[in-house]
């Protein structure tokens, strides 16, 4: 009810969902609907492994770098993962506020994220392929 009423409160759509779970989403503007949309999607969505999203690093520690990369979601770049050499620290790359790319390599035994930075392209955004890689040494 409180999060249907502040959806409905911020994009200015209307919002009803029915007993098997469908959302219609309904407005004369098209803005209204797509802003109901997306702020649906964001709750609802789950981040699939293997997918390469764009995020902001939220919080550097020794071990590695916290970084929100959907929605809400938060995942971990652990210090191996950020470039492909030995850190002493992620902020000898990172720094907080900063926007990267990041892959989702999947989920610890207790459901945290686990990102990678090192495989991705950060300008692009494109997979770095490993075989690419091993040529150009």
């Amino acid at each position: 009810g409180k999060v249907i009423r502040e959806i409905v409160e911020v994009s200015g759509a209307k919002v009803d969902i029915n007993d098997d779970g469908v959302i219609k989403i309904a407005s004369a503007n098209g803005d209204a609907i797509k802003k109901a949309h997306d702020m649906i999607w964001s709750i609802v969505a789950e981040p699939e492994e293997g997918q390469i999203y764009t995020g902001k690093v939220v919080k550097l520690v020794d071990f590695g770098a916290f970084v929100n990369f959907f929605g809400k979601r938060d995942g971990l770049v652990h210090v191996s993962q950020i470039a492909n050499k030995r850190l002493g620290h992620p902020s000898e790359v990172l720094q907080e506020g900063q926007e990267v790319k990041v892959k989702l390599l999947g989920f610890d035994d207790r459901g945290k994220v686990r990102l990678g930075m090192k495989m991705v392209d950060q300008q692009t955004g494109e997979e770095i392929d490993e075989k690419q890689e091993q040529t150009a040494e």
